[in-house]
């Protein structure tokens, strides 16, 4: 019989409780049942988190700006328990002088309890005085974890103070970061390591992985670490050629996930590369990549320094993007792949500025990039002596994407007179 609304059944001593269904039907309906959270017999005790782990129940926080505070509420705690001991001993002491009875011992006694309070008294009253009279205790910084101090002259970062996704307070301390963590992911030639390959193929990757960057609309960041992993992969696992497509793709999967909010998906890949390779396949190279780098692939990109050095010298989108096809091109070269990004993205924004006559390596710049003038020439005629070849007719994706008016049609522009260029190197 279906019971009213409002009312709970009664249960008969002796009778069995009917079990709630588990069925999805009927869940969410009616009153939930609450389990109980003592543990079976025989069962191990359940551990409260941050509690019996951290024992942060017995652990008392102190504060640096409340420790005067602290030693004057503890001085003044022990004057009281001090005084009210004496009041105490002083009250035993008269009680015990009044009592017509009171033999030798408790004498003495109170003469011992009346010095006792004297002498607390006295020591008592200078620990106050010597508690308000001490200076602030000042905690100096170690030398290596001093913030280093920006001129004047070469902060730019403080415009964007009241922006926090900028981190005004901390780009220099990031940059200088990534430019030290290069140093770890210093590339080698690993052409002698792989038979199967050559700089060719190569470039022939990059080229597509450029058509893909673009296709899918993904970051240009994607596309630089998508670069960097298939390098360093490679570097350290010989594959064969048939199987360089695959690496290129998943590498760009990698890196989608890392940089991109809305990643494409594996299937999304396995359809660029025309179904030349399976589902599993993309899934256990992924598995490869990750393991030979060991997890570690969040590598220091060039585009990443060429955008904070070209904030150095207020560069204009135009000059920006220049410098930007310059680097892009530079992917290709396996000579360059082996230069350190922030040196790359460098040569690369001084050879455009002396391209739009916009002056050299200023002072701001060699603060910022660590870099001399003398540093960047031989990069600088890389590129140069690189641009200046003649196009291949297989390369073409970067040529075509920067000959876009989206990006001011800067593949179009002429190179600068070789004989500018060199006045402007040894300035």
């Amino acid at each position: 019989m279906p019971l009213p609304r409002g009312k709970k059944p009664t249960v008969v001593a002796g009778s069995k409780i009917p079990k709630p269904s588990t069925s999805s039907e009927n869940q969410g309906e009616g009153p939930q049942v609450k389990r109980s959270s003592s543990p079976p017999h025989g069962a191990p005790k359940k551990r409260t988190a941050f509690i019996d782990i951290t024992n942060a129940h017995k652990v008392q926080i102190s504060l640096p700006g409340r420790k005067k505070e602290q030693s004057k509420k503890l001085v003044k705690k022990t004057a009281t328990s001090v005084s009210a001991k004496n009041q105490a001993n002083l009250k035993k002491s008269s009680s015990v002088e009044t009592t017509a009875d009171t033999d030798k011992s408790e004498v003495d006694e109170v003469k011992v309890c009346k010095e006792e309070a004297e002498v607390l008294n006295d020591a008592v009253a200078p620990v106050e005085e010597l508690v308000a009279a001490a200076p602030p205790a000042v905690h100096e910084v170690p030398a290596h974890l001093q913030k280093q101090k920006i001129p004047e002259e070469f902060d730019i970062d403080s415009e964007n103070a009241e922006d926090y996704f900028m981190c005004p307070e901390y780009a220099k301390d990031v940059f200088d970061y990534l430019k030290q963590r290069e140093e770890k992911f210093v590339l080698c030639d690993y052409m002698s390591k792989q038979p199967s390959l050559n700089p060719e193929m190569r470039a022939i990757l990059i080229d597509w992985l450029v058509e893909v960057q673009e296709n899918f609309e993904l970051y240009h960041e994607t596309l630089y670490l998508a670069v960097k992993l298939t390098d360093h992969y490679l570097a350290q696992a010989p594959i064969h050629r048939e199987m360089l497509q695959l690496v290129g793709s998943t590498a760009m999967l990698i890196a989608s996930k890392f940089e991109e909010r809305n990643p494409p998906c594996i299937d999304d890949f396995i359809y660029i590369c025309d179904d030349a390779y399976k589902r599993e396949e993309l899934i256990s190279t992924e598995v490869s990549i990750l393991q030979t780098l060991s997890f570690d692939i969040n590598i220091p990109i060039p585009y990443r320094f060429l955008r904070r050095y070209a904030k150095c010298v207020n560069a204009d989108m135009d000059t920006l993007t220049l410098a930007r096809y310059y680097c892009e091109m530079s992917l290709m070269e396996m000579e360059l792949a082996l230069e350190r990004g922030s040196l790359l993205a460098s040569a690369c924004l001084l050879l455009a500025l002396i391209s739009k006559e916009l002056g050299g390596w200023s002072p701001i710049l060699q603060f910022h990039s660590g870099y001399q003038l003398s540093d960047l020439a031989p990069v600088v005629r890389t590129l140069y002596y690189m641009l200046l070849a003649p196009p291949d007719d297989k390369l073409k994706a970067v040529r075509n994407k920067y000959s876009h008016k989206v990006f001011f049609e800067v593949a179009s522009l002429p190179l600068v007179d070789i004989n500018v260029l060199e006045k402007a190197l040894t300035v």
